[in-house]
């Protein structure tokens, strides 16, 4: 069975992105080469990582940070997993800001821990990238787009475009000088001629989405 390694060459991509597409290499040179990211080298927990993005989602980085911090106080442990969730019950959760959905979320993800439903990182290493998706996303409160952002930050595939992504999509429109962001359809058939680095692609067209609405600070994704 094929192991997957975590990480890429970034030179390598970075060259390869130059050659086979003009307009984004030109942005490339632009804004200069993105390092390796030292996350691809970290163990990490996939039931944690899928907890803190479940937490994460549609809050301000600030205030999920403030939430999961008072989660973490509650059962006593920096680590989520179905043992230590299980120290809080749903009351406990919403005192500490958890939203009902949220704590559904949890709660289901925790079940489906200690019923062996959920792959760790030794397992992921002899999955595909499809493969994780499909065996994450039947988790309530986890879309493709969350499993996408783990695939991507934490264990480092090369090859992933998140076509649904806003940012990847104003990227993109920018980068071709379009009147509107191209449909998720549109980007992913726009994209194959990045593979295999597509994720290397997209940290840049989200850098230049950013650049273009002049944020303060790079937007923050799930995973970072």
């Amino acid at each position: 069975m094929p192991r997957h390694s975590r990480g890429f060459d970034t030179q390598a991509a970075f060259d390869h992105l130059s050659r086979r597409d003009r307009k984004l290499g030109a942005w490339m040179k632009k804004l200069g080469p993105i390092e390796r990211d030292p996350r691809w080298r970290k163990p990490f927990d996939p039931v944690d990582a899928l907890a803190r993005a479940i937490l994460y989602q549609q809050l301000s980085g600030k205030a999920a940070a403030t939430i999961v911090g008072r989660v973490e106080t509650a059962i006593g442990s920096n680590r989520f997993h179905c043992d230590t969730l299980a120290k809080i019950d749903d009351a406990g959760l919403r005192a500490c800001g958890v939203s009902g959905n949220k704590t559904l979320a949890l709660r289901d993800l925790a079940a489906r821990e200690a019923r062996g439903e959920i792959p760790d990182l030794r397992r992921m290493s002899t999955m595909d990238n499809d493969a994780i998706i499909a065996s994450l996303t039947h988790i309530r409160g986890i879309g493709r787009w969350t499993v996408e952002m783990m695939l991507m930050f934490r264990l480092g595939r090369p090859d992933v475009l998140p076509v649904d992504d806003l940012g990847v999509r104003k990227g993109a429109q920018l980068v071709d000088k379009l009147d509107e962001m191209l449909k998720p359809k549109e980007l992913l058939e726009r994209g194959e001629r990045w593979g295999p680095y597509r994720t290397y692609a997209s940290l840049y067209l989200w850098r230049i989405a950013d650049t273009g609405v002049k944020a303060k600070e790079p937007t923050k994704r799930s995973q970072e």
